[in-house]
């Protein structure tokens, strides 16, 4: 072996290096250098600067974000016609790397403010009213695409299990170790459910099977595939992506 020999780096051990270069490319496009210091006092070459002015503007994002949403508005909806064939698989990792698990022996783990914590399996799940929507997913980076999902409307499932509704937070972990989180008001929203079906089958490993939430009105980093366990809280839990500075509110 060649002693000099130079080890090209890893995609895992350069990610974070990357994240942080985008989003510093994102706050230079979207503010100027004046703007930038009457915000934060800082400059464009202080990294730290830079990181904390992010953390500001994402904090205000939010509350901006938040303050404009309503249960009464809705996403559109679309016909048949227009859902997107196939639609696309998106997730941190390939489809080589999917991950599946048993249906018949999932259970759904809750944790938090809920007053019946029972784990609840498909089967049971498949029990409570369903509902359908072909609405369009919004992904972070830039594609969009029209699905026809299926599942229980996630306020009648968290009514069901005494869910604190005056609870701030709801967390989700992922058994392919994604965890996002969102804020009580999208969860209580009428289109948001806990999808079970993709068109008229049962929701495949693609997906999200067994279990994926849907959510028109947040981008795609915000609905979870692969559900394992869900928490209700009043301290934000935080997400994959959103501990890496994306946005935290996400709204489409």
């Amino acid at each position: 072996m060649n002693p000099f020999r130079r080890v090209r780096p890893t995609y895992d051990e350069v990610r974070p290096d990357l994240v942080k270069i985008e989003r510093r490319l994102m706050l230079r496009s979207a503010l100027s250098l004046g703007a930038l210091s009457m915000l934060t006092g800082c400059n464009l070459e202080d990294g730290d600067s830079v990181d904390e002015a992010l953390k500001i503007m994402s904090r205000f994002n939010d509350k901006v974000q938040a303050a404009l949403f309503s249960n009464d508005h809705l996403a559109a909806t679309f016909p048949p016609g227009a859902i997107t064939k196939p639609f696309p698989f998106n997730a941190y990792y390939g489809m080589a790397d999917i991950r599946t698990v048993d249906a018949a022996s999932w259970r759904l783990e809750l944790s938090g403010q809920i007053a019946d914590r029972r784990p609840w399996s498909l089967a049971q799940l498949r029990e409570l009213p369903q509902q359908r929507q072909i609405t369009r997913h919004i992904c972070i980076e830039g594609w969009s695409a029209i699905g026809d999902w299926s599942g229980v409307p996630f306020s009648v499932f968290l009514k069901r299990i005494g869910a604190d509704l005056r609870a701030r937070y709801v967390g989700f972990k992922c058994f392919d170790d994604y965890f996002t989180s969102i804020d009580m008001a999208t969860a209580l929203h009428p289109q948001t459910i806990m999808a079970l079906d993709y068109g008229d089958s049962p929701l495949p490993p693609a997906y999200g099977a067994p279990l994926k939430l849907r959510m028109p009105t947040k981008l795609g980093i915000k609905n979870p595939k692969y559900i394992a366990a869900i928490t209700i809280t009043n301290h934000n839990p935080g997400g994959y992506w959103e501990n890496q500075g994306y946005n935290w509110f996400s709204g489409s």
